[in-house]
């Protein structure tokens, strides 16, 4: 009977060796460049007032605060908003009057915000790290999704991170 066990053990390990991770499973060059871009430092705040600053930095830049777990320093937060194209359009209009098809276009989206606040290495028990990851998830007219993807627009996150810094700054300074 452990000679069936070991056989089995070593099976397991052996196929489980073949297994083939994704490609952006492990860090990359560019991983790490993302992560720098999705993630800043902040000093000498609390984390719940930092936890706070970004649900209300989000709320001002239109997202719905879906969930909050203060606990994970973790909020998620999400908006609606359409993606017609008028490219998309035009090609569907043009496929539609040569072959009499039609064709799906995309019609909404939605973005999706994911705030980490954690503590950042040191001392102080009030300086901590925010990462901001965006997605948006596409719908076509017919209410499929053609595209889920990460969003990796530099300015999405400066701007956040712009607004985020003066939140903290008026809370810091009690304005």
């Amino acid at each position: 009977m452990n000679t069936v066990r070991a056989g089995i053990l070593l099976l397991v390990v052996v196929a489980a060796g073949c297994v083939q991770l994704p490609e952006d499973a492990l860090l990359t060059p560019a991983s790490l460049e993302q992560r720098q871009i999705e993630t800043r430092r902040f000093e000498g705040i609390p984390e719940a007032d930092l936890l706070s600053a970004c649900a209300a930095v989000l709320q001002d830049l239109g997202y719905g605060v879906d969930s909050t777990d203060s606990r994970l320093g973790l909020i998620t937060a999400s908006k609606e908003r359409g993606a017609l194209d008028a490219g998309q359009i035009a090609g569907a209009v043009v496929l539609v009057l040569l072959t009499g098809v039609t064709m799906p276009t995309d019609k909404s989206q939605t973005i999706r915000a994911s705030v980490v606040v954690y503590p950042a290495p040191g001392k102080s028990r009030n300086d901590h790290f925010v990462r901001l990851s965006l997605q948006r998830i596409v719908r076509t007219s017919n209410a499929g999704v053609t595209r889920s993807e990460w969003l990796r627009d530099p300015v999405l996150y400066q701007g956040f991170f712009e607004k985020l810094s003066q939140s903290v700054f008026l809370e810091a300074h009690k304005i």
